[in-house]
């Protein structure tokens, strides 16, 4: 393994573990909300916490509009990016491609969990974003620092998709 694959194996690791840590954690300092059990209710809860991640995409695309419109590269076609709006175009594509997933995976959790643990609703919302900014934040410093926020956010979104199957199978 090379030193760029360790830094990334080291950086997705940890994480991961600091997207489980996180979601548990959220999930037991969140208060249940009192919502009716039913599907709709509990839908209508996890649109309403998709907005924060939607927000942080929205400003991801904010920054790239805005960089394009005070600089050179206001023409896209003539590639005149800074590394700076590289990266940021980067962030902001990987961003909405996790989001999808992300919008499948907390409708689908919202509407298989108990209303007892519909605290991982808000969870896994609020480690969507702290790890979206750990991807973004990483990926300015360097590229290969972004392995923590991709790895997390993907994993994230893998773990609600294989979790919502497994409560299915299990009932």
């Amino acid at each position: 393994m090379t030193k760029d694959q360790k830094t990334v194996a080291i950086g997705a690791a940890s994480g991961i573990v600091m997207m489980v840590v996180l979601v548990w954690v959220l999930a037991q300092i969140v208060p249940v909300p009192e919502l009716e059990n039913s599907q709709g209710r509990k839908l209508s809860y996890a649109i309403r916490w998709s907005i924060p991640p939607a927000l942080l995409l929205f400003a991801m695309l904010a920054a790239v509009g805005n960089a394009r419109f005070l600089s050179e590269a206001i023409d896209p076609t003539l590639q005149k990016e800074n590394q700076k709006l590289i990266v940021d175009g980067r962030v902001a594509d990987n961003t909405t491609q996790q989001f999808l997933l992300f919008l499948v995976g907390i409708l689908a959790l919202a509407s298989i969990l108990p209303i007892e643990k519909i605290s991982y609703v808000p969870a896994v919302a609020i480690t969507f974003v702290i790890c979206r900014l750990v991807f973004w934040v990483g990926y300015r410093i360097h590229p290969l620092y972004r392995a923590p926020g991709f790895a997390s956010t993907a994993y994230l979104n893998l773990f609600m998709l294989i979790a919502v199957i497994w409560i299915r199978l299990a009932t």
